[in-house]
């Protein structure tokens, strides 16, 4: 649903240029990789990194896994689950993902959680960088960065006809 008085920022159109153009990055930073782990951070950042696979896969024969990561955005300390065990990932190639990197708390809980296992290489990507960050993380593959007032808030759909991003 779009907020009341929000201003569109981008179309679905945008959107998906954005999400090419990070899934082309992802794949150079990733070419020696034999298979690349997508992690998205459950609703956005989920339908996110479908996307970015759905892309992927069109330009590259690299198995791409995409994994479900589900945590308390506002309790981020809670536990967090994901739709295949951590260990899986041992020493392969991870790119969280999420919709908009706000304060970048939902982020380094993320990461922490992924920590628990040797990893040989961590990423993050996101569609929107608001530059608020509270927490030292940033966005290794971004679609756009937004200088925002705090009171601003932006929200982005991706199902349906209203489908976009939005500042309100």
């Amino acid at each position: 649903m779009v907020p009341k008085q929000a201003h569109q920022l981008f179309t679905r159109e945008k959107i998906e240029a954005i999400t090419r153009r990070i899934a082309l990055q992802i794949l150079e930073s990733n070419l020696e990789e034999p298979t690349l782990y997508l992690v998205g951070i459950a609703d956005n950042g989920l339908l996110f990194a479908d996307r970015i696979a759905t892309s992927l896969r069109k330009h590259t024969q690299q198995p791409i896994e995409v994994i479900a990561l589900v945590m308390d955005k506002t309790n981020p300390q809670q536990p967090i689950q994901t739709s295949i065990e951590i260990s899986q990932c041992e020493n392969k190639a991870v790119i969280i993902v999420d919709d908009v990197l706000n304060t970048g708390s939902t982020l380094i809980y993320a990461v922490r959680h992924f920590l628990q296992v040797p990893l040989k290489k961590l990423q993050t990507a996101v569609l929107v960088n608001r530059n608020h960050k509270r927490f030292p993380i940033k966005a290794d593959f971004k679609g756009v960065s937004l200088s925002t007032s705090f009171k601003e808030h932006v929200t982005v759909l991706f199902e349906g006809a209203s489908e976009g991003v939005y500042l309100s």
